[in-house]
């Protein structure tokens, strides 16, 4: 089978076109022959050499997938062959086949092609967990969002609307702005232009935000301590701009805060199944209603991930960027 390899650690022109042998399915895990895969900042930083696979994962890059179940390992038996999946991975995506824990394994929305199913489990696993499940958003509190048009950002929007809270964002620009509110931002604020803090203040009459799904880190984190309400959850997932920063105590303390955050891909099958179950559950239907659809800014072949990578670090995409190794139709 044909994948897409990182050489060695460095810039885009690393990835590179490779035949390895087609993975067997080992037991509770199912082999995907791949429609489309999804590229995330993981990605990125792996091929940079910052973020290794977990023992035991593939070192091929890839952390999410669409496609058909192509055969069953032992003790899997939820899906047949044939079954349209998206799949959530610890590696291995960029690939025509690769193997996946059935639990982990989702049903391809209906209504969505194969490339659409391919960019929802990575974020839509992360927003959920850490929105919803870590931030504890309920219906009628607000959400902030930094870096409303990444992949994070357009699935966070939707999600928390959907869910009947109010929701925020930042974003790098004019064009970004108008963007996030088409996908339900009541107000996105133009980073470097406008201030976060006063506006979230401004527009929750002085309360602040209750919860903050923030990638920025650094000295963002300060601020965002700022802009929380009385009771008020930072959820953390990512620091863009660094991971040490300096720490108002006494703000967390009068105000009660909650400082939380995970990382996706060192969790246990188990605990990333569960989240796959509560997505299931409660946001497949959203999908089928098409009051939440997964943003795909761009579609490359699989050959060409050296130019979906390019345009990630541009940071000119709005939504996800995906590779695609067959046609998408499910």
């Amino acid at each position: 089978m044909r994948v897409v390899e990182i050489a060695s650690p460095g810039g885009p022109e690393v990835l590179r076109v490779a035949e390895r042998d087609v993975p067997e399915p080992g037991p509770g895990e199912v082999r995907i022959r791949v429609a489309a895969a999804g590229v995330n900042r993981p990605d990125l930083l792996q091929r940079q050499g910052r973020y290794p696979p977990p023992p035991g994962a593939s070192d091929i890059p890839g952390l999410e997938v669409a496609g058909r179940i192509d055969a069953l390992g032992p003790g899997a038996s939820r899906f047949r062959a044939g079954d349209a999946v998206c799949a959530l991975l610890a590696g291995g995506g960029y690939a025509e086949m690769c193997v996946a824990p059935e639990p982990q394994c989702l049903p391809a929305p209906a209504g969505l092609d194969l490339v659409l199913a391919a960019a929802i489990p990575e974020t839509f696993f992360t927003v959920w967990h850490n929105v919803f499940e870590r931030g504890r958003l309920a219906p009628g509190e607000s959400l902030l969002v930094h870096g409303g048009t990444s992949g994070i950002g357009t699935t966070a929007i939707q999600l928390g609307r959907a869910h009947g809270a109010r929701v925020f964002a930042t974003t790098g620009s004019g064009t970004k702005r108008a963007a996030c509110e088409s996908l339900g931002a009541e107000r996105a604020i133009v980073r470097g232009f406008e201030d976060f803090v006063a506006l979230t203040l401004e527009l929750t009459g002085g309360r602040g935000v209750d919860v903050i799904l923030d990638m920025l880190g650094g000295a963002t984190l300060g601020r965002n301590l700022e802009a929380l309400a009385i009771e008020g959850r930072l959820v953390q997932i990512a620091f863009v701009e660094g991971p040490k920063a300096e720490l108002d105590l006494n703000l967390v303390l009068r105000r009660r805060l909650t400082l939380t955050g995970s990382s996706l891909r060192p969790r246990s099958v188990a605990e990333k199944g569960a989240i796959a179950r509560a997505l299931e559950a409660r946001v497949w239907p959203w999908l089928a209603a098409g009051v939440v659809r997964p943003v795909v800014h761009a579609r490359f072949p699989l050959a060409e991930a050296a130019a979906a990578h390019r345009l990630l670090e541009s940071r000119e995409h709005v939504g996800k960027v995906t590779l695609v190794c067959e046609p998408a139709s499910a």
